[in-house]
């Protein structure tokens, strides 16, 4: 196996992996906060980072039908949400490539004007402004 290469992200809010803290989407990625997971509120990202992707499977959802992945960090593991491959309705068109992070799974990590890093819940981080 080689090297495992991971991507910081180099932005003032970045999501975290709340088991191992590696990077996972930019703030500045965040396309909806309006989804439901396995365990709560999730989030629609553009983009994530340091994820591999499991099997596709189709799964029927409270949307439709969609062709999805799981999504696993890179460092420790854990499922953290999932990616949309194909939607069967074309409503639902908009969510093919993107991804879902599950809230529960997330920490926020918010870098300071002076360079100062603070980790956080991310009920705490949605009261701060972006």
């Amino acid at each position: 196996m080689g090297r495992l290469f991971k991507e910081w992200l180099t932005c003032h809010k970045v999501y975290i992996c709340r088991q191992c803290h590696s990077h996972l989407a930019a703030r500045s990625q965040l396309a909806s906060r309006q989804f439901r997971g396995r365990t709560g509120p999730a989030w629609l990202f553009n983009r994530a980072s340091n994820v591999s992707e499991g099997q596709c499977e189709d799964r029927v959802m409270t949307t439709g039908k969609h062709t999805i992945v799981d999504i696993y960090c890179n460092d420790c593991g854990t499922n953290v949400g999932w990616r949309y491959r194909f939607a069967v309705q074309d409503s639902q068109k908009y969510k093919e490539g993107k991804y879902i992070l599950e809230k529960a799974l997330l920490l926020a990590e918010i870098q300071a004007p002076n360079g100062a890093l603070r980790r956080g819940s991310m009920e705490a981080s949605d009261a701060e402004a972006d």
